[in-house]
């Protein structure tokens, strides 16, 4: 993964609270075995046509949000099943930082493992946010060293733990930090080579 430690980008919102996973990627793609390719159907059934066809009133599909790469998102966003696919369709799509005021945990968790940044924001900064996003393009800034977030007539801090924002930080998945402790594994694994381990009935 890329370490994410300043983002700037366009906010697109979707005014919508509880959006499960199923609305962000649909079980009927959940077939393909790469990792790759899901945002195409990211939100599909809210975005196309039964014929394919992009929806017009659907707000993604406005021009003026091609370049998004905030997400602003109602109350608990990415509720529903732990499909891992959500963030993998979220990212894949283009956007980097997803913000709300509230997640589901395993969702939430699961934007870490994959180099989304999700932010939680008190109810007033996020309404803030919608209304700007929706009256014209807005642009944010996120600080992850500072954990802040700033644009133009808001400025709010955010928290986040320790461990997940070293993983951002410094663009590590469970694997790569586990892989930094490779010396002291290897000292484990040289210290144990020979020694038999001793059943107990």
């Amino acid at each position: 993964m890329e370490p994410l430690k300043k983002h700037h980008g366009i906010v697109y919102p979707l005014n919508r609270s509880n959006v499960d996973t199923d609305q962000i990627i649909p079980k009927q793609f959940l077939k393909r075995i790469e990792r790759t390719g899901f945002g195409q159907f990211l939100f599909y059934n809210w975005r196309f046509n039964d014929d394919g066809s992009l929806k017009e009133n659907f707000s993604l599909n406005d021009p003026k949000y091609n370049d998004a790469s905030i997400l602003v998102g109602g109350e608990n966003f990415g509720c529903g099943s732990s499909r891992e696919h959500a963030p993998w369709a979220i990212q894949d799509y283009g956007f980097k930082v997803v913000i709300a005021p509230s997640f589901a945990d395993i969702f939430y968790n699961n934007c870490f493992k994959n180099g989304i940044l999700p932010i939680q924001l008190p109810n007033s900064a996020v309404e803030k946010l919608m209304e700007k996003a929706e009256a014209e393009i807005y642009g944010l800034s996120v600080d992850l060293e500072k954990q802040v977030v700033y644009g133009r007539e808001l400025e709010v801090n955010f928290d986040i733990q320790p461990y997940h924002k070293e993983m951002l930080l410094n663009g590590w998945d469970e694997i790569a930090v586990t892989l930094t402790h490779e010396d002291k594994i290897d000292q484990y694994e040289n210290n144990t080579k020979g020694v038999k381990t001793l059943g107990i009935s």
